[in-house]
């Protein structure tokens, strides 16, 4: 599967990688433009970590090519990289730090200048409610509170390109809900593109778009109505217990 779309803010074409003789994905081809929030969306071992790794340079894959902004992953990594802002599944934040000083750290491996970090800083901590605990070392933080400092973090270079992998794992839903309200916000306010993984259908609004992984293969790549209507069922849930029934072959 191919994409051809000098609008996106990401480009993916042509992607397959193995674990040995495993198929872990199989020619995925799908593009985020500027102002969209796309839904990743399937079972687990559907693939989407594995993609995640690919995008962000974690594995690299001779099959398939990554473009973000127009920038060519393989060919110009720094570039591609500067233009995406990540918040993986794992949490990655320094414990003993302090939410300042983890969101400082980042703005200086960005090259930031200090007052244009700060003021960065700020405006992302007080946009997620969390300007009065930048002092607070994030060990004293719950996993709400964590989460919020690391979607802060991935927006302190000011990326284009937002991903995200299952965020909202094991957080309550009243959290897990202002979460994903926060990222729909800054697509809407900020023309942001974002790239959401998740295997919760309750997190897809009605005008998100949405791929479908199973087994390595994108089944479904569209609106939220368009990918309804192609399995002929009348809903989501529905469209999505269809398109990962079975193998993928």
């Amino acid at each position: 599967m191919s994409v051809n779309r000098e609008s996106a803010a990401l480009e993916v074409s042509g992607l397959s990688f193995d674990f040995g003789a495993n198929p872990a994905l199989v020619d995925v081809g799908f593009s985020v433009d500027a102002g969209r929030f796309k839904v990743l969306l399937g079972p687990n071992g559907a693939g989407k970590t594995t993609l995640f790794s690919l995008i962000t340079r974690l594995f690299d894959s001779s099959a398939g090519c990554i473009k973000v902004n127009g920038a060519d992953l393989r060919k110009d990594s720094l570039k591609a990289l500067a233009r995406m802002g990540v918040v993986f599944q794992a949490p990655t934040l320094d414990l003993d730090l302090s939410v300042r000083q983890n969101l400082m750290y980042h703005a200086a491996l960005h090259g930031m200048d200090k007052v244009d970090a700060l003021d960065q800083m700020e405006e992302e901590l007080a946009r997620l409610e969390m300007a009065e605990r930048s002092d607070e070392k994030i060990r004293q933080l719950n996993g709400g509170h964590r989460r919020r400092v690391e979607i802060a973090r991935a927006l302190m270079h000011r990326p284009r390109l937002l991903l995200l992998d299952e965020p909202t794992v094991g957080l309550d839903v009243p959290t897990r809900f202002d979460i994903v309200e926060h990222v729909h916000r800054l697509v809407r306010d900020d023309g942001i593109a974002v790239l959401w993984a998740t295997h919760l259908i309750d997190e897809i609004y009605d005008d998100d778009e949405v791929i479908i992984l199973h087994q390595g293969r994108v089944r479904a790549d569209g609106t939220r109505s368009e990918v309804v209507a192609t399995t002929g069922m009348d809903s989501i849930s529905g469209a999505f217990d269809v398109l990962t029934r079975g193998s993928a072959e």
